[in-house]
Parts: C-alpha cells; structure tokens; sequence
C-alpha cells in the first residue's frame, strides 16, 4: 500500500483521516486546513494524482518518482521540493545504511514520499500531533521537524564511525593484515555519508534566507538554526574522520614499507654473513686441497715414479705442501677471506 498515512489537519490538530487521495482532495476543499500525506513508494498513478492536485512540477515529480537523488532543496512558484538523505548506523555490520525521502510542501499541503525504510516519519507525525501550536505553524513546521529527526539520526551514525576509527587506529600499529582493508571500506563509508550530508548546510541556508520573504514564523526559524548548527557539526565531523582515514591509510602504507624494507636488509645481511661463511669454507678447503693433491699423488704406490726413492723425496713434498698452503692463506688474508 503506498498511502502509509494520510490526514486533513485543521488548526493543528487532526480532523480527517481519508482512505483515498480524492477523499482527501475533497476534505482539504471543505476544511481549508492542511493536508499531510505519506506515501512509500508510490506508483505513477498514484503521485502523478497527487501532483495534478497541488500542481507539483513535473521535474520534481519525474525525481520522486525513480529516486536515488542526492540531497537538493528546488523553489518551484510556491512548492518547495526538498531530498533529504538520513542515515543509520548498523551495529552488527559495522555500515552506514542510507534512506532517502521527497517532500513537497506548498500552501495548505506537504506530500512526503519515502523509497526505503529509514526514516520512519510516523515519529515525526505523532511528535507534532502531540505539539498542536507547532502543527498550527503550517507546512514548513512539518519541513522542519522532517529536517530535525533527519539530523537527529546522523549523531548515532557520527559515534559509530568514531568507535570504528578508534578501533582502527589501536590495529594500527599491530601486526593485523587485514587493517588495510578495513580502513578502505570505513573510508568508503565515511565518503558516502559525506554526500548524503555535504548539501544539508547550504539547504537549510536557503530555507533561513527565504523565511521573511515567505513568512516564516520567528520561532520556526531559531529552530531552523539550530538544525543548522547540528548538520554543520556533523558535515565538520564527517570532514574530519575522512581526514584521520585517509591519514591512517598513508600511516598503514609507511609501516608496510617500512616492514618490507627491514625484512629486506634482514635478508641481504643474512645473505653477506652466509657469503662470507662460503669465503672461509672455500679458503681452507683451497689450502688443505694443496698438500691433499701431494700426498694423494706420492700415495699412489707406483714402483716406477720420478723421485720416489729420493731421500730428500719426503721432505720436500711435505715442504711443498706447508709452502702452497701458506701462499694460498697469504692470498685469502689478504683479500681478507679469512
């Protein structure tokens, strides 16, 4: 059903309730109060009725109609066309989930029509039919109390991304490999909340700079401000996590390289130390293979071999091999292999 609530409200409190948008055409005809209408996704049939009542622009009617806007506030005559974009934090998966409602205010009406599930404005209805003389102040007190539970619903989603950040920044410097990861996508998070509350500040600007032209009361307007001064703390929060993220991500980046680095000069030290381990071992395995090559030549037992039965044989080839052993190791030391 695409009507979620509708209602005639005549000096700020609700008279009619119609089961039908032509019950309520007619009503609001015969009572000449204020007609609050709530759809959820409506159908072409449906808000185009709506738009050839109150005489809403075909442009704000084709963007209520497919959705996904970003947030705008457009002045077409009289009729205010406003897309707001709350937002709620999702505890168990740690995400920001984002809604999406139009509203069409103008003289005697505001038609709110909503594409997801957040924000429920049976909260807002039921806050201002508790509070007649703030429903006696017309279509744009409804605007606004739209506006204040709208930002009232970021202050959740800001304590939610600030654990998280929190969270982050004490993995930071431990040994998580996953903490990349979940920087990018809290960063992602953060981004999109951005844009769902970048525009609020200069909408809510525009609606201050338009109350005396349209007649605001004074008091609506103090509350206007103060919304404005809730969205602008929050767009400077938002400013400032995207700010600490994207810090974070260059911080993990150093710490990665810093990482690879000194596991690189670890493995090229411990390459150098082996390299000259391998100069030692050569160096005297080149020093025994001297007198080695001797003995196992003279140790060959052949009767007929040159100097065999010379009796300065032995000692010379002992001399031989003490004197190719000392030149080899004169030639390491100095070459500093030993």
């Amino acid at each position: 059903m695409a009507i979620i609530d509708n209602a005639i409200y005549v000096n700020g409190r609700r008279t009619e309730s119609p089961h039908s948008l032509d019950e309520t055409y007619e009503l609001l005809r015969e009572r000449h109060g204020m007609a609050w209408i709530g759809l959820y996704r409506p159908n072409s049939e449906e808000l185009r009725s709506v738009a050839a009542e109150f005489g809403l622009h075909q442009l704000a009617v084709e963007d209520a109609l497919k959705g996904h806007q970003r947030a705008k506030l457009e002045r077409f005559g009289e009729t205010l066309f406003v897309v707001i974009r709350p937002a709620r934090y999702l505890d168990a998966s740690e995400t920001v989930e984002f809604g999406e409602v139009h509203v069409f205010v103008g003289p005697g009406f505001v038609v709110t029509v909503r594409h997801a599930e957040n924000p429920d404005l049976r909260v807002v209805r039921h806050r201002m039919e508790e509070e007649p003389e703030l429903l006696c102040l017309g279509p744009e007190a409804v605007l606004y109390t739209i506006f204040d539970e709208v930002v009232d619903g970021y202050e959740p989603v800001i304590d939610g991304l600030e654990n998280d950040i929190d969270e982050i920044q004490d993995q930071l410097f431990g040994d998580d490999p996953g903490v990349s990861r979940r920087i990018y996508e809290l960063l992602r998070e953060v981004i999109s909340f951005q844009r769902a509350i970048g525009p609020m500040p200069d909408m809510l600007d525009r609606l201050l700079k338009g109350s005396t032209k349209y007649q605001v009361d004074i008091e609506l307007q103090r509350s206007l401000r103060d919304v404005l001064d809730h969205v602008q703390r929050a767009v400077d929060k938002a400013d400032g996590f995207r700010t600490l993220l994207e810090n974070a991500l260059t911080v993990h980046s150093t710490l990665v390289t810093q990482k690879q680095n000194e596991e690189t000069r670890r493995l090229t030290e411990t390459g150098l130390a082996q390299n000259e381990e391998i100069k030692k071992i050569s160096s005297w395995a080149a020093i025994l293979f001297a007198p080695t090559l001797i003995g196992t030549i003279y140790g060959m037992n052949f009767d007929f071999m040159p100097e065999l039965r010379w009796p300065l044989g032995y000692p010379l080839a002992v001399l031989g091999m003490v004197a190719m052993g000392g030149v080899l190791y004169a030639i390491f030391k100095r070459k500093r292999w030993l």
